[in-house]
Protein backbone atom coordinates (compact mmCIF):
# COMPACT_ATOMS: atom_id res chain seq x y z
CA UNK A 1 0.00 0.00 0.00
CA UNK A 2 2.10 2.91 -1.02
CA UNK A 3 -0.49 5.89 1.03
CA UNK A 4 1.60 3.95 3.59
CA UNK A 5 4.51 5.48 2.54
CA UNK A 6 6.19 8.29 4.60
CA UNK A 7 7.19 10.26 1.35
CA UNK A 8 3.10 10.16 0.39
CA UNK A 9 2.37 13.83 1.10
CA UNK A 10 -1.96 13.53 0.28
CA UNK A 11 -3.86 14.15 3.20
CA UNK A 12 -4.53 10.95 3.50
CA UNK A 13 -1.10 9.71 3.91
CA UNK A 14 -0.25 12.44 5.91
CA UNK A 15 -2.91 11.75 8.45
CA UNK A 16 -1.24 8.43 8.48
CA UNK A 17 1.57 9.47 9.65
CA UNK A 18 0.39 11.61 12.12
CA UNK A 19 -2.44 10.83 14.29
CA UNK A 20 -2.47 8.52 17.52
CA UNK A 21 -2.35 5.28 15.89
CA UNK A 22 -2.79 3.84 18.89
CA UNK A 23 -5.91 5.27 20.19
CA UNK A 24 -7.65 4.88 16.47
CA UNK A 25 -6.88 1.26 17.49
CA UNK A 26 -8.30 1.35 20.99
CA UNK A 27 -11.34 3.08 19.53
CA UNK A 28 -11.44 0.50 16.25
CA UNK A 29 -11.30 -2.51 18.75
CA UNK A 30 -14.54 -0.93 20.75
CA UNK A 31 -15.92 -0.58 18.12
CA UNK A 32 -15.33 -4.19 16.93
CA UNK A 33 -16.51 -5.48 21.06
CA UNK A 34 -19.63 -3.24 20.51
CA UNK A 35 -20.91 -4.87 17.33
CA UNK A 36 -20.18 -8.20 18.76
CA UNK A 37 -22.15 -7.83 21.79
CA UNK A 38 -24.37 -5.99 19.82
CA UNK A 39 -25.28 -9.64 17.92
CA UNK A 40 -24.92 -11.17 20.89
CA UNK A 41 -27.70 -9.19 23.12
CA UNK A 42 -30.01 -7.56 20.48
CA UNK A 43 -31.82 -10.63 18.92
CA UNK A 44 -33.93 -11.41 22.20
CA UNK A 45 -34.68 -7.69 22.47
CA UNK A 46 -35.87 -7.68 18.63
CA UNK A 47 -38.13 -10.74 18.99
CA UNK A 48 -39.15 -9.62 22.00
CA UNK A 49 -40.33 -6.39 19.67
CA UNK A 50 -41.83 -8.61 17.22
CA UNK A 51 -39.10 -7.48 14.77
CA UNK A 52 -36.90 -9.43 12.53
CA UNK A 53 -34.37 -10.78 14.79
CA UNK A 54 -30.70 -9.66 13.11
CA UNK A 55 -32.58 -5.91 12.94
CA UNK A 56 -30.49 -4.37 15.45
CA UNK A 57 -27.39 -5.70 13.98
CA UNK A 58 -28.25 -4.71 10.80
CA UNK A 59 -28.69 -1.23 11.68
CA UNK A 60 -25.78 -1.49 14.09
CA UNK A 61 -23.13 -3.26 11.32
CA UNK A 62 -24.57 0.22 9.38
CA UNK A 63 -23.99 2.61 11.87
CA UNK A 64 -20.36 1.12 12.46
CA UNK A 65 -19.06 2.10 9.10
CA UNK A 66 -20.74 5.59 9.31
CA UNK A 67 -18.96 6.00 12.38
CA UNK A 68 -16.01 5.12 10.95
CA UNK A 69 -16.34 7.49 8.31
CA UNK A 70 -17.46 10.13 10.38
CA UNK A 71 -14.12 9.44 13.22
CA UNK A 72 -11.69 9.40 10.18
CA UNK A 73 -13.44 12.36 8.69
CA UNK A 74 -13.24 14.63 11.61
CA UNK A 75 -9.79 13.83 12.30
CA UNK A 76 -8.53 15.09 9.16
CA UNK A 77 -9.41 18.26 9.61
CA UNK A 78 -7.56 21.28 11.17
CA UNK A 79 -7.92 22.92 14.44
CA UNK A 80 -8.81 26.17 12.16
CA UNK A 81 -11.41 23.83 10.49
CA UNK A 82 -12.37 22.07 14.10
CA UNK A 83 -13.13 25.57 15.42
CA UNK A 84 -15.35 26.54 12.57
CA UNK A 85 -17.62 23.50 12.69
CA UNK A 86 -17.87 23.58 16.25
CA UNK A 87 -19.41 26.85 15.94
CA UNK A 88 -21.88 25.70 13.41
CA UNK A 89 -22.96 23.00 15.35
CA UNK A 90 -23.13 24.78 18.53
CA UNK A 91 -25.84 26.79 16.34
CA UNK A 92 -28.01 23.68 15.14
CA UNK A 93 -27.58 22.38 18.32
CA UNK A 94 -29.81 25.19 19.95
CA UNK A 95 -32.34 25.02 17.61
CA UNK A 96 -32.71 21.23 18.00
CA UNK A 97 -32.52 21.61 21.89
CA UNK A 98 -34.82 24.44 21.71
CA UNK A 99 -37.16 22.23 19.74
CA UNK A 100 -37.13 19.06 21.26
CA UNK A 101 -39.30 20.03 24.27
CA UNK A 102 -42.34 20.80 21.89
CA UNK A 103 -41.51 18.43 19.20
CA UNK A 104 -39.78 15.61 21.18
CA UNK A 105 -40.76 12.14 21.82
CA UNK A 106 -41.83 11.69 25.73
CA UNK A 107 -39.82 8.96 27.38
CA UNK A 108 -40.31 8.01 31.11
CA UNK A 109 -41.30 11.90 31.97
CA UNK A 110 -38.54 13.64 30.07
CA UNK A 111 -38.62 15.12 25.74
CA UNK A 112 -34.56 14.29 25.17
CA UNK A 113 -35.59 12.49 21.51
CA UNK A 114 -36.73 14.12 18.18
CA UNK A 115 -37.66 11.62 15.58
CA UNK A 116 -36.14 12.40 12.07
CA UNK A 117 -37.66 10.50 9.24
CA UNK A 118 -37.44 7.49 11.46
CA UNK A 119 -34.28 7.88 12.97
CA UNK A 120 -34.89 9.09 16.55
CA UNK A 121 -31.93 11.92 17.22
CA UNK A 122 -30.87 13.11 20.84
CA UNK A 123 -29.37 16.82 20.36
CA UNK A 124 -27.73 16.61 23.76
CA UNK A 125 -25.17 14.15 22.57
CA UNK A 126 -24.03 16.30 20.58
CA UNK A 127 -23.53 19.80 21.70
CA UNK A 128 -21.51 17.79 24.72
CA UNK A 129 -18.04 17.43 22.76
CA UNK A 130 -18.86 20.83 20.43
CA UNK A 131 -19.17 22.60 23.87
CA UNK A 132 -16.45 21.74 25.25
CA UNK A 133 -14.49 22.86 21.90
CA UNK A 134 -15.54 26.12 21.69
CA UNK A 135 -14.87 26.73 25.27
CA UNK A 136 -11.75 25.68 25.27
CA UNK A 137 -11.51 28.28 22.44
CA UNK A 138 -12.53 31.12 24.36
CA UNK A 139 -10.72 30.44 27.27
CA UNK A 140 -7.40 29.95 25.65
CA UNK A 141 -8.06 33.52 23.53
CA UNK A 142 -8.82 35.04 27.10
CA UNK A 143 -5.11 33.74 28.29
CA UNK A 144 -3.35 35.35 24.51
CA UNK A 145 -5.27 38.49 25.00
CA UNK A 146 -6.15 39.65 28.17
CA UNK A 147 -8.61 41.89 26.66
CA UNK A 148 -10.91 39.73 24.90
CA UNK A 149 -13.58 38.60 27.44
CA UNK A 150 -13.15 34.74 26.84
CA UNK A 151 -14.16 33.72 30.06
CA UNK A 152 -17.68 35.25 30.10
CA UNK A 153 -18.29 34.20 26.46
CA UNK A 154 -17.75 30.64 27.76
CA UNK A 155 -20.14 31.06 30.50
CA UNK A 156 -22.82 32.00 28.42
CA UNK A 157 -22.29 29.19 25.88
CA UNK A 158 -22.54 27.05 28.80
CA UNK A 159 -25.32 28.59 30.52
CA UNK A 160 -27.73 28.53 27.65
CA UNK A 161 -27.15 24.95 26.94
CA UNK A 162 -27.61 24.26 30.45
CA UNK A 163 -30.93 26.24 30.45
CA UNK A 164 -32.13 24.29 27.46
CA UNK A 165 -31.31 20.94 28.76
CA UNK A 166 -33.22 21.91 32.06
CA UNK A 167 -36.33 22.50 30.20
CA UNK A 168 -36.50 18.53 28.73
CA UNK A 169 -35.35 17.67 31.76
CA UNK A 170 -31.30 16.01 31.56
CA UNK A 171 -30.18 15.96 34.88
CA UNK A 172 -27.04 13.40 34.64
CA UNK A 173 -25.95 15.69 31.16
CA UNK A 174 -26.20 18.60 33.28
CA UNK A 175 -24.09 16.99 35.62
CA UNK A 176 -21.40 15.89 33.04
CA UNK A 177 -21.22 19.11 31.41
CA UNK A 178 -20.59 21.23 34.59
CA UNK A 179 -18.03 18.88 35.54
CA UNK A 180 -16.25 18.95 31.97
CA UNK A 181 -16.53 23.03 31.87
CA UNK A 182 -14.95 23.23 35.69
CA UNK A 183 -12.07 21.09 34.99
CA UNK A 184 -11.41 23.58 31.57
CA UNK A 185 -11.86 26.60 33.65
CA UNK A 186 -9.65 24.72 36.42
CA UNK A 187 -6.63 23.85 33.91
CA UNK A 188 -7.09 27.54 32.97
CA UNK A 189 -5.92 28.70 35.91
CA UNK A 190 -9.03 29.57 37.69
CA UNK A 191 -8.49 31.13 41.13
CA UNK A 192 -9.01 28.64 43.88
CA UNK A 193 -12.05 31.30 45.50
CA UNK A 194 -13.77 30.92 42.89
CA UNK A 195 -12.99 27.08 42.85
CA UNK A 196 -15.17 26.89 46.31
CA UNK A 197 -17.64 29.37 44.94
CA UNK A 198 -18.29 26.96 42.03
CA UNK A 199 -18.31 23.67 44.21
CA UNK A 200 -20.66 25.34 46.68
CA UNK A 201 -23.02 26.02 43.51
CA UNK A 202 -23.07 22.87 42.00
CA UNK A 203 -23.40 21.20 45.37
CA UNK A 204 -26.43 23.55 45.73
CA UNK A 205 -27.45 22.28 42.21
CA UNK A 206 -27.79 18.32 42.74
CA UNK A 207 -29.09 19.21 46.23
CA UNK A 208 -32.29 21.49 44.04
CA UNK A 209 -32.51 18.65 40.94
CA UNK A 210 -33.29 16.17 44.05
CA UNK A 211 -36.06 18.21 45.22
CA UNK A 212 -37.21 19.90 41.84
CA UNK A 213 -37.29 16.73 39.98
CA UNK A 214 -39.53 13.98 40.83
CA UNK A 215 -37.55 11.00 38.69
CA UNK A 216 -33.98 12.33 40.06
CA UNK A 217 -35.67 11.80 43.96
CA UNK A 218 -36.97 8.78 42.65
CA UNK A 219 -33.89 6.86 41.44
CA UNK A 220 -31.93 8.38 44.58
CA UNK A 221 -34.24 7.23 46.70
CA UNK A 222 -34.44 3.93 44.89
CA UNK A 223 -30.63 3.30 45.24
CA UNK A 224 -30.48 4.37 48.78
CA UNK A 225 -33.42 2.57 49.54
CA UNK A 226 -34.22 -0.07 47.59
CA UNK A 227 -37.71 -1.03 48.95
CA UNK A 228 -38.80 2.44 48.53
CA UNK A 229 -40.45 1.40 45.23
CA UNK A 230 -42.19 -0.97 43.50
CA UNK A 231 -39.60 -4.31 43.34
CA UNK A 232 -40.59 -5.12 40.08
CA UNK A 233 -41.19 -2.05 37.94
CA UNK A 234 -38.07 0.11 39.96
CA UNK A 235 -35.31 -2.11 40.88
CA UNK A 236 -36.33 -5.03 37.89
CA UNK A 237 -33.38 -4.04 35.52
CA UNK A 238 -30.81 -3.51 38.04
CA UNK A 239 -31.86 -7.03 39.66
CA UNK A 240 -31.62 -8.69 36.48
CA UNK A 241 -28.47 -7.00 35.84
CA UNK A 242 -26.93 -7.95 39.02
CA UNK A 243 -27.58 -11.58 38.78
CA UNK A 244 -25.75 -11.48 34.64
CA UNK A 245 -22.63 -10.49 36.70
CA UNK A 246 -22.88 -13.07 39.33
CA UNK A 247 -24.08 -15.66 36.66
CA UNK A 248 -21.42 -14.77 34.49
CA UNK A 249 -18.65 -15.55 37.29
CA UNK A 250 -14.43 -14.91 35.87
CA UNK A 251 -15.03 -17.25 32.30
CA UNK A 252 -19.24 -16.29 31.48
CA UNK A 253 -21.23 -18.73 30.63
CA UNK A 254 -20.56 -19.11 26.92
CA UNK A 255 -21.40 -17.15 23.75
CA UNK A 256 -25.51 -17.44 23.53
CA UNK A 257 -26.12 -18.77 26.83
CA UNK A 258 -27.12 -16.00 28.38
CA UNK A 259 -30.74 -15.61 30.21
CA UNK A 260 -30.54 -11.72 31.13
CA UNK A 261 -30.89 -10.52 27.44
CA UNK A 262 -34.44 -12.11 27.12
CA UNK A 263 -35.20 -10.09 30.15
CA UNK A 264 -33.77 -6.43 29.42
CA UNK A 265 -35.81 -4.58 27.34
CA UNK A 266 -32.08 -2.46 27.19
CA UNK A 267 -29.96 -5.50 27.02
CA UNK A 268 -28.57 -4.28 23.67
CA UNK A 269 -28.24 -0.59 24.81
CA UNK A 270 -27.82 0.43 28.30
CA UNK A 271 -27.00 -2.57 30.02
CA UNK A 272 -24.81 -4.43 27.36
CA UNK A 273 -21.97 -4.29 30.21
CA UNK A 274 -24.24 -6.53 31.81
CA UNK A 275 -24.57 -9.15 28.85
CA UNK A 276 -21.01 -9.02 28.37
CA UNK A 277 -20.53 -9.95 32.06
CA UNK A 278 -23.07 -13.09 32.07
CA UNK A 279 -21.45 -14.43 28.48
CA UNK A 280 -17.79 -13.93 28.86
CA UNK A 281 -17.58 -13.19 32.29
CA UNK A 282 -15.11 -11.06 33.80
CA UNK A 283 -12.53 -11.45 31.77
CA UNK A 284 -14.37 -9.79 29.13
CA UNK A 285 -15.06 -7.06 31.27
CA UNK A 286 -11.94 -6.49 32.34
CA UNK A 287 -11.06 -5.95 28.75
CA UNK A 288 -13.67 -3.65 27.91
CA UNK A 289 -12.72 -1.20 31.31
CA UNK A 290 -8.62 -1.22 30.17
CA UNK A 291 -9.39 -0.34 26.13
CA UNK A 292 -11.43 2.90 27.66
CA UNK A 293 -8.24 3.19 30.10
CA UNK A 294 -5.80 2.90 27.27
CA UNK A 295 -7.48 5.54 25.03
CA UNK A 296 -8.15 7.67 27.69
CA UNK A 297 -4.56 7.66 28.96
CA UNK A 298 -3.40 7.61 25.78
CA UNK A 299 -4.41 11.03 24.81
CA UNK A 300 -3.55 12.66 28.12
CA UNK A 301 -0.49 11.57 27.38
CA UNK A 302 -0.26 12.95 24.14
CA UNK A 303 -1.00 16.62 25.37
CA UNK A 304 0.56 16.41 28.78
CA UNK A 305 3.95 18.05 27.71
CA UNK A 306 1.89 20.62 24.80
CA UNK A 307 2.37 24.03 25.85
CA UNK A 308 -0.58 25.00 23.22
CA UNK A 309 -3.37 25.79 25.83
CA UNK A 310 -6.51 25.14 23.73
CA UNK A 311 -5.54 22.06 22.50
CA UNK A 312 -4.73 20.96 25.91
CA UNK A 313 -8.29 22.25 27.67
CA UNK A 314 -9.69 20.92 24.10
CA UNK A 315 -9.01 17.56 24.46
CA UNK A 316 -9.02 17.22 28.43
CA UNK A 317 -12.79 17.88 28.64
CA UNK A 318 -13.38 15.95 25.63
CA UNK A 319 -11.64 12.84 26.77
CA UNK A 320 -12.64 13.48 30.24
CA UNK A 321 -16.16 13.60 28.85
CA UNK A 322 -15.84 10.15 27.21
CA UNK A 323 -13.95 8.47 30.08
CA UNK A 324 -16.98 9.98 32.47
CA UNK A 325 -19.67 8.56 30.56
CA UNK A 326 -17.93 4.92 30.39
CA UNK A 327 -17.60 5.29 33.88
CA UNK A 328 -20.89 5.96 34.36
CA UNK A 329 -22.24 3.47 32.54
CA UNK A 330 -20.37 0.76 33.85
CA UNK A 331 -21.09 2.11 37.34
CA UNK A 332 -24.94 1.84 36.89
CA UNK A 333 -24.85 -1.87 35.66
CA UNK A 334 -23.30 -2.95 38.59
CA UNK A 335 -25.34 -0.68 40.88
CA UNK A 336 -22.69 1.44 42.60
CA UNK A 337 -24.60 4.93 41.28
CA UNK A 338 -28.21 5.40 40.63
CA UNK A 339 -29.28 4.32 37.23
CA UNK A 340 -28.54 6.92 34.44
CA UNK A 341 -29.11 6.47 31.02
CA UNK A 342 -26.31 6.82 29.25
CA UNK A 343 -24.67 4.16 26.99
CA UNK A 344 -21.63 2.49 27.34
CA UNK A 345 -19.16 4.33 24.54
CA UNK A 346 -19.01 2.75 21.27
CA UNK A 347 -20.25 -0.44 22.64
CA UNK A 348 -24.00 -0.07 23.07
CA UNK A 349 -26.48 -0.02 20.27
CA UNK A 350 -27.68 3.34 19.11
CA UNK A 351 -26.78 5.19 15.98
CA UNK A 352 -27.11 9.07 17.90
CA UNK A 353 -24.75 7.85 20.62
CA UNK A 354 -22.35 6.25 18.33
CA UNK A 355 -22.17 9.48 16.19
CA UNK A 356 -21.88 12.27 18.67
CA UNK A 357 -19.07 9.83 20.74
CA UNK A 358 -17.18 9.88 16.89
CA UNK A 359 -17.40 13.25 16.82
CA UNK A 360 -16.18 13.60 20.34
CA UNK A 361 -12.54 10.80 19.45
CA UNK A 362 -13.18 12.66 16.08
CA UNK A 363 -11.80 15.88 17.34
CA UNK A 364 -9.81 14.18 20.05
CA UNK A 365 -7.85 12.44 17.14
CA UNK A 366 -7.35 15.98 15.37
CA UNK A 367 -6.27 17.37 18.30
CA UNK A 368 -3.42 15.25 19.54
CA UNK A 369 -1.86 14.61 15.47
CA UNK A 370 1.50 15.40 15.13
CA UNK A 371 1.45 18.36 12.97
CA UNK A 372 0.37 20.10 16.24
CA UNK A 373 3.50 20.36 17.49
CA UNK A 374 5.30 21.94 14.62
CA UNK A 375 2.49 24.08 13.47
CA UNK A 376 0.60 25.75 16.47
CA UNK A 377 2.58 28.64 16.46
CA UNK A 378 0.42 29.04 13.13
CA UNK A 379 -2.82 28.44 14.77
CA UNK A 380 -3.42 31.71 16.30
CA UNK A 381 -2.85 33.65 13.14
Amino acid sequence: MSWLSRADTSPLGRWWWTVDRWALMGIVLLMGLGFFLTMAASPAVATHLKLDSFYFVKRHAFFVVLVFGMLVGVSLLSVHNVRRLCLVLYVGCLLLLLATPFLGVEIKGAKRWLSLGGFSLQPSEFVKPVLTVLVAWMLSESQRDATFPGRTAALVMYAIVVGLLLLQPDMGMIILITGVTFVQFFLAGLPLAWVAVATAVGSAGLVGSYFLFSHVRGRVDRFLDPSSGDKFTDRYQITQSLEAFVNGGLWGRGPGEGTVKAHLPDAHADFIFAVAGEEFGFILCAIIVCLFAFVVLRSLARIFYDDYLFAVLAVAGLILQFGLQALINMASTLNLIPTKGMTLPFVSYGGSSMMATALTMGFVLALTRRRLEVQKHTYDT
